[in-house]
């Protein structure tokens, strides 16, 4: 039987090495999946998107999978495709006392 993702973080978070890794890599899956919800909130395929950003379906993937670094130029041609605006914000990160 196969497990639910949701169910795997749950477990392998009781991991402070896991705890430590995912902390490090939020921002980028945050970002992948800011991707991921701007195209199929447009209705679009990976490979609509990469045609109306002119580029490929496997450069989207990729940005999908939270394992590249991004430029603004690219995330401005995401928008773009998925006629959306890029907010680009700093946000504090909580109580540090």
């Amino acid at each position: 039987m196969m497990s639910k993702v949701s169910d795997l973080h749950e477990r392998w978070s009781r991991d402070p090495d896991y705890r430590e890794a995912y902390a490090e890599l939020g921002p980028e899956f945050e970002l992948a999946r800011s991707v991921i919800d701007a195209r199929s909130g447009a209705g679009l395929t990976q490979a609509q998107l990469a045609e109306r950003m002119e580029t490929t379906q496997s450069v989207v993937a990729r940005m999908e999978s939270g394992r590249v670094h991004v430029s603004t130029k690219t995330l401005g041609k995401v928008a773009l495709g998925t006629d959306t605006r890029l907010k680009i914000s700093f946000e504090p990160m909580g109580d540090t006392s």
